[in-house]
């Protein structure tokens, strides 16, 4: 039996130069991992759950919302840019925009809580839609994932760590860490489009997985990268090019913003991560 996964409530920009002035208006919902597999205990402790609170609307309501994001130092994290927005949807640095949380450690919330921290402030890249955000704590044992500072290729096999709905239809923020594999179709200078895999043609990001990391499959105990964050897609389940924000193009970025970033080779394969030399990995 199929499980499905789910990403976030808003579109983001699939350019640069859109990236900003997309995410003000007329954003739509993103896709997360639908018919995926639920993650096993000790697997991918660096997906991050986040959790909005008391987010504002232009006409002065309220509402909650969530992301999914990945754990890049003791104290940072990774997620999509649009996931902290202002009122009008217009992404913010600064202190972060409403309350939020992000749990980790866990791939099952509901019975197992992981460790919880706040999210105190948030950096936009601003060339793509991707942000790092700082924890009011450290978290110290759980090995990040590291950054990939390399250009993706097509064909290459990645995995996805989301926390997102199950479906598409009246979907809500998912308890259980769900995962899939995917292959990279095309390559732009701020994104990549990735389609299912495995288990199914149509494993997909899915409401409210915004930011889950896209890595790469490794064999040989090679330490595993970060390649992009989810960005954006259609419903979910479906087989069409889900569209994902690059990391390797704002890596140096990222080490002028997180000051205890760790080094190469602190970087650690995750857990379980599945191999598939066949298809490019390494």
């Amino acid at each position: 039996m199929r499980v499905r996964v789910t990403l976030t409530l808003t579109r983001a920009a699939v350019t640069a130069a859109a990236l900003l002035a997309a995410a003000v208006l007329g954003a739509t919902p993103a896709a997360a991992v639908a018919d995926g597999t639920p993650a096993t205990p000790g697997q991918y402790p660096f997906a991050v759950k986040l959790a909005m609170t008391h987010i504002p609307r232009p006409d002065g309501t309220f509402y909650n919302s969530a992301c999914s994001a990945a754990l890049i130092s003791p104290t940072w994290i990774i997620t999509a840019g649009h996931c902290f927005h202002d009122v009008s949807r217009v992404p913010v640095s600064g202190p972060v925009p409403y309350d939020t949380t992000a749990t980790l450690n866990t791939v099952d919330a509901s019975h197992t809580p992981g460790e919880i921290r706040n999210v105190i402030s948030v950096q936009q890249a601003g060339t793509t839609d991707i942000a790092v955000a700082q924890l009011s704590a450290p978290v110290t044992d759980v090995a990040p994932l590291g950054l990939s500072d390399t250009k993706p290729a097509p064909g290459r096999v990645l995995t996805i760590a989301g926390w997102g709905a199950t479906s598409s239809i009246n979907p809500a923020p998912g308890t259980q860490l769900f995962t899939g594999q995917v292959k990279i179709q095309t390559v732009t200078p701020a994104t990549v489009t990735v389609v299912g895999y495995r288990p199914a043609a149509d494993t997909s990001a899915c409401l409210y997985d915004s930011g889950a990391p896209y890595f790469t499959t490794t064999t040989h105990h090679r330490a595993a990268r970060l390649v992009s964050v989810e960005s954006n897609g259609p419903d979910c389940p479906h087989t069409a090019a889900e569209t994902t924000a690059r990391v390797d193009t704002v890596a140096t970025w990222i080490t002028t913003v997180v000051p205890n970033l760790p080094c190469a080779d602190r970087w650690t394969t995750p857990t379980s991560q599945p191999a598939e030399a066949s298809d490019g990995s390494e």
